[in-house]
């Protein structure tokens, strides 16, 4: 029973996880979608007229026509992505069969369909069954759920028959190449069901989000708690998947199509010239205007406290940690460099701070803000608040901003001096002991390397040799990697290495092998042991290429 937990536990992390691909893609399509629909509108042409010469023109349409490319063919990106993300050998041929058995399962619903003798153009019928070209094919749109499905069917296969060996008769289709063949017949008669179950399974998903809507301003004040109490143990990708992507997130006609998931809706207004309709301004509410208050005001109020609540010695120490987390959450819209410092010294206080995230997204529901997109950051507000005119009310988010940064400010400030929170700058000064082990360990330790070396050196050079080049550790920017992976418990400890935006996420042998204080003074900003083989080590931005670093060192977790 708990190996079953721990295996669904992994299984489950690693989905979220392969979630981050397809997104990121997502995010940079929808800036150029953005700024292509604005600078092209005639809303801005009329009031700067040199953007309506030719030549700004074609630019500027085409940068939203190639927004567009991650929008229109978002299911089969995500059917690839999981299998990919999943795998951790033989990546290319993976994503390589998630499109085979994508495009497999949708042929097997036309046929069925077309063998039943549905009418495509019937209206009763298009309805009934969520009938859409996909992919050139007329089938049943089941948009983020049927590629998460054929992702997860995928990466069984590709796990269970990458080295399947056939008779010498039949050798050619054994092995890898086994895995896209296998995944088009499973998928096929996968498609064959679709339509069976389809139309039941769509009418819940279409009834949660129908209550959703039903509870207004709250729906959005639930959902960005929720994300922020979802996000140390990783599964809040999923949920924001949910409402970004299917029914639960709202659904709507924009220009005439039917549009589903919150991300889905809002993009395609941009790409339309008619004014938004309730469905459309509803779904915005998931999206990036309300994590606007507590990522461009209130996590650089907290930052700001708990700068000022540090030792007067230790505040040029911590000033690089802070300001570096304030500019990842205001440019990028990534929060754990910040929130990490403060979850660990008080769980307590980032409940609190999931609460004012929600009261974020309630407030910006209830001052009609309508600012989409996915991250949240300035570049957000600029792009899809600004340059999109007053309709958008952005400006009304600096006032929320600054609103949200004086609350954090005076919360964590007093929470920290009232309860002696250990936030940066604030921890216990060593002992002398501790203090005499870290002269060891910075002065000691060097003058024996370089006793070591001058000996290597010198013997080499009574052999007669040149002195061989000594290994060099690797470094990722300001992460030793070498001395990050001795923390881990070394390479044998590892037996699954991946990252998303901001940690490492591990499966390894034995979770208290990992040490967590050497961690956090390599650089680490928090480490989460999950249970005793899922463990997740917070770095920040920079976590692909302390990934990469390690990964060179072990062999597992190579792309």
């Amino acid at each position: 029973m708990q190996k079953t937990k721990a295996a669904l536990w992994e299984f489950l992390q690693g989905l979220g996880k392969t979630f981050m691909l397809p997104v990121a893609l997502l995010a940079f399509c929808g800036i150029m979608l953005g700024v292509g629909s604005s600078l092209s509108s005639d809303a801005v042409t009329d009031n700067v007229a040199f953007l309506k010469a030719e030549g700004f023109h074609l630019v500027f349409t085409w940068m939203a026509n190639t927004g567009l490319v991650a929008f229109t063919f978002l299911p089969v990106l995500f059917a690839m992505a999981i299998p990919l993300g999943l795998a951790r050998e033989d990546k290319g041929v993976a994503a390589f069969s998630g499109f085979v058995g994508f495009v497999a399962m949708n042929l097997a619903v036309n046929f069925y369909l077309t063998a039943k003798g549905v009418d495509f153009e019937d209206e009763k019928a298009i309805e009934h069954y969520g009938i859409a070209d996909v992919l050139g094919v007329q089938s049943i749109d089941t948009g983020l759920l049927g590629a998460v499905a054929v992702g997860i069917v995928v990466s069984l296969l590709h796990r269970r028959f990458r080295t399947q060996r056939m008779p010498d008769a039949l050798a050619f289709f054994g092995g890898l190449r086994f895995v896209p063949i296998v995944s088009a017949l499973v998928l096929s008669v996968l498609g064959l069901l679709i339509p069976l179950v389809w139309p039941t399974f769509n009418g819940w998903i279409n009834a949660v989000g129908r209550g959703i809507g039903h509870t207004g301003v709250f729906g959005p004040f639930f959902f960005g708690m929720g994300e922020v109490l979802l996000r140390p143990i990783g599964l809040h990708h999923i949920l924001v998947a949910m409402f970004r992507f299917t029914d639960v997130g709202g659904s709507g006609t924009v220009c005439g199509d039917h549009v589903s998931g919150a991300l889905n809706l809002f993009y395609a207004q941009l790409d339309c010239s008619a004014a938004p309709n309730s469905a459309v301004t509803d779904a915005t509410h998931f999206l990036s205007q309300g994590k606007m208050a507590a990522y461009l005001g209130g996590l650089p109020g907290a930052a700001l406290a708990m700068y000022h609540c540090a030792r007067r010695r230790m505040r040029p120490e911590i000033k690089a940690l802070l300001v570096s987390g304030v500019v990842a959450c205001v440019v990028g819209g990534i929060t754990e460099p910040l929130e990490f410092l403060f979850l660990f010294v008080a769980p307590w206080l980032y409940v609190i701070h999931a609460v004012l995230v929600g009261l974020g997204f309630l407030t910006a529901a209830v001052l009609g803000v309508f600012i989409g997109n996915t991250d949240g950051n300035v570049i957000d507000w600029l792009v899809f608040g600004v340059l999109q005119g007053s309709t958008t009310k952005w400006y009304l988010v600096p006032v929320i901003a600054a609103v949200w940064f004086a609350a954090y400010y005076f919360l964590f400030r007093w929470a920290i001096t009232r309860f002696d929170l250990k936030t940066p700058g604030r921890e216990d000064p060593p002992t002398d002991d501790e203090h005499d082990d870290e002269h060891d360990d910075e002065h000691g330790g060097e003058h024996d390397e370089a006793h070591g070396e001058a000996h290597d050196e010198e013997r080499d050079e009574v052999q007669g040799g040149e002195a061989p080049e000594r290994p060099r550790e690797l470094v990722a920017g300001k992460y030793d990697a070498a001395a990050m992976l001795d923390a881990i418990g070394g390479a044998g400890n590892i037996q699954s290495l991946d990252n998303c935006i901001t940690r490492l996420r591990m499966t390894v042998a034995d979770a208290e092998r990992v040490d967590e204080a050497r961690l956090k003074k390599l650089g680490a900003v928090g480490v989460i042991k999950l249970d005793g083989h899922n463990v997740q080590v917070i770095i920040g931005p920079q976590v692909q290429s302390v990934k990469d670093a390690i990964a060179t060192m072990i062999p597992v977790g190579r792309p």
